[in-house]
């Protein structure tokens, strides 16, 4: 099977990490500490991500089902169930599923799910050392935020990406101050880059902007257009902006409509 990259940048693109994780002809030749790449010395404890969240091992109310994935002999994959409801409307609902993508015994990937079936979190070990270095967040089985471990050693983030209606919005990341925490801002418009903040000096705030170039260019040309448009009609004379699919906001002529009304 060809190697896995490290984890991509979208909760859907970590579900096709771990299908591929349990899919093809041979598992990884990269095993987590306590694994191994012979199933028949799998451990004993599987390093459970689940319990971390559910705690189904010890509660009558929860029920886990194992499964084997397509190139695994043993199962790696689980599953925790909560039944819900009452008489005629009982029924099981999905609360947690973890993976072990690299077939090694230890699980490395886990998502938690509500009671409607939406994504909640999701945690992987992208590298399989042991440690998590990616976490996930949903809103309404969306998601909206991404952290990454980069340096696969810290043990937390230090790249936060924040998504809005599935669209890359805004990214941080740590590069260089002791502490940290941001020191880089990085933001998006129609999933491309549009500025760049920078705090030099480490104190959480930004000291420097740089800009797109073309962006700044095609918003200013369209400003100037859009005042010589409304000179020439009479029209708005409030602050000009680029919206957010690209047209011309006028303030002044908005203004002006809502008083004609």
């Amino acid at each position: 099977m060809r190697s896995l990259r490290p984890i991509a940048r979208t909760g859907a693109a970590l579900v096709l990490y771990a299908a591929m994780g349990c899919g093809g002809s041979s598992p990884r030749t990269q095993a987590a500490p306590g694994g191994s790449n012979d199933p028949s010395r799998w451990p004993v404890d599987d390093q459970s991500m689940c319990e971390r969240f559910v705690h189904w091992r010890n509660s009558p109310d929860l029920e886990a089902s194992e499964t084997a994935g397509p190139a695994s002999i043993r199962p790696n994959i689980r599953r925790v169930f909560k039944t819900v409801g009452d008489r005629d409307s009982r029924h099981s609902v999905l609360l947690c599923r973890e993976i072990d993508t690299n077939l090694d015994g230890i699980k490395d990937v886990v998502r938690t799910f509500n009671e409607k079936g939406e994504p909640l979190h999701e945690e992987a070990d992208s590298n399989f050392d042991g440690k998590v270095d990616v976490w996930l967040n949903f809103s309404e089985g969306r998601i909206e935020e991404e952290d990454l471990d980069t340096t696969f050693s810290v043990g937390r983030p230090n790249v936060w990406k924040f998504y809005v209606d599935g669209q890359l919005s805004r990214i941080r990341r740590n590069t260089r101050c002791p502490s940290g925490a941001p020191d880089t801002w990085e933001i998006y418009y129609k999933d491309r880059l549009e500025r760049v903040g920078t705090d030099v000096t480490c104190d959480g705030h930004v000291d420097r902007w740089d800009r797109d170039a073309q962006l700044l260019a095609a918003e200013d040309a369209a400003q100037e257009k859009a005042q010589g448009d409304a000179g020439a009609t009479g029209g708005g004379t409030g602050a000009l902006s680029v919206g957010a699919s690209g047209e011309l906001i006028d303030a002044g002529a908005q203004k002006a409509a809502k008083k004609r009304r």
